[in-house]
Parts: structure tokens; sequence; C-alpha cells
């Protein structure tokens, strides 16, 4: 029969093995500890890679690279754009022309990389396509979601834990915020709408009458009166890919 004293001293053993073991797994990354979901999602930590995803790992920049803008025409601003796109980012139809739509999707690159927001692609943008940021989505779901990323102000478009569109965004300024949290698109507006907050294009409401729409000034800061703006032709591009109880999460 064991004595109360040993007894005592056999439990503090075993807890002292059990700890050591768990101090093991903890060490060498083998103890994983499964996270917990919410009816927003599966909420994962924000992580930025600066690597190219594998299908755009043979991009090849040199030093006589041509600096491109609004307005640049020829196979250069095609290259740009076939980058961008294989990056995810909007950019519209790939047709050799330096038009808006370009402009946004560099102005979105721009921003991910935390270079100057000025929509010209010079030797530090050229360089950065050759090694980008990629950007993960926050949370996870089955489908479509929408992130807003209020510090970098843009708008990712998630399927499944991977991010598989950046559109170049403007949220809240200073003194009408934009409203960060867990969401879900609740209506939408076909069309133009006139609103308090102002000329909507396509309104995607998530919260009163706060809503992901089209705009036709989208700056490369915070300007709205509160909602997360996108440009007109990329909210007619998303438009028939999200819908009603699309999760949409904002956050800085």
């Amino acid at each position: 029969m064991i004595s109360f004293s040993r007894r005592t001293t056999h439990l503090r053993y075993r807890r002292s093995r059990r700890a050591l073991g768990v101090a093991i797994l903890v060490a060498t990354g083998s103890l994983v500890i499964p996270a917990s979901s919410a009816s927003a999602g599966v909420s994962t930590t924000t992580t930025e890679v600066r690597t190219a995803p594998a299908a755009a790992q043979t991009f090849v920049t040199t030093t006589s690279q041509p600096v491109l803008r609004q307005g640049s025409r020829g196979t250069a601003v095609t290259n740009l754009q076939r980058r961008l796109a294989a990056l995810h980012y909007d950019v519209g139809p790939i047709d050799g022309i330096f038009g808006p739509s370009t402009y946004h999707g560099v102005v979105a690159f721009q921003k991910v990389n935390n270079l100057t927001r000025d929509g010209i692609v010079g030797p530090q943008t050229w360089g950065a396509l050759a090694r980008p940021v990629i950007p993960r989505p926050r949370y996870t779901h089955s489908g479509y979601s929408l992130e807003a990323n209020l510090t970098k102000q843009v708008l990712y478009l998630a399927r499944q834990g991977s991010v598989v569109r950046i559109l170049d965004a403007s949220s809240g300024k200073a003194s009408t915020p934009t409203p960060t949290g867990n969401f879900k698109i609740q209506r939408r507006i076909d069309g133009w709408r006139q609103s308090s907050l102002g000329l909507l294009w396509r309104p995607n409401y998530f919260y009163y009458g706060y809503a992901v729409h089209g705009a036709t000034s989208v700056p490369t800061y915070p300007a709205s009166h509160g909602c997360v703006r996108v440009t007109v032709p990329a909210m007619n591009r998303l438009w028939s890919i999200i819908g009603i109880g699309v999760p949409v999460h904002i956050y800085r």
C-alpha cells in the first residue's frame, strides 16, 4: 500500500513528466492547438509572405524595364498586366493599354508592398513585382468572402483560405470612419443609389447604411463617408461573384 506522502510524490512525478512532454512538443512544433471557429468563419493570423506564387515564379525583371504610367501602351504594359493578374490584382482586360483599371491595380499592388502609392511603375515597383508580398486572408470560409484591410486600403476577395482578387479601395476618413468587425451582405441595389453618404454604384450593404460599393473617385487614402469604395469597373467585375449573405470582415 502506497502511503499518502509516497502517493503525492508519485502524482507530482507524473505531472512533471506530462508537463515535460508538453514542453517538448511545443519546442519541436509537434503540438497542434485547434483554432476555435465562430459564425464569422475561422479566424487565422494574417500573414504576408514575400514570395511569388508557383504560377508566377518565372517573372524576371531587368534594369532596362521602362517606366510605365497612365497612357503607356505596348508589350511592357501587357507584361505588367499579366504579372498583376497572376498575382490576383484586379486590372481589367489585358490589352496593352495602361488605363484607369491598370492604374488602380498598380496602386493596390503598391499599397500591399508598402511602396509609394503613385500608380507609376518604376524601378522599385518592377523590383517588387519580381519578389512580391503575397497577402493571406484573415478568415477562412468555404465560399467567397470580402475582407477590407483599412491599414492597406485594399479589398480582398477570398475563398477557402486564399486571396483570389485584390482591389484598390478607399475607406472612411478620420471624421467618418468605416466600422470594423464581422458582417454579412444584407441587401444590394443593382444601380446608382443616392444616399446621405454620397452617390453609390451597386452598393452591397453590410451594416445599416454602410456598404461596399463602386464610386467614381477612389483616391489612394481614406476619403469616404464610411463606406468601402472601389472603382465602378471593379464593382462590375465583382458584382456577379458576391451576393446576399457573403461574409464581410473589416479590420485594421
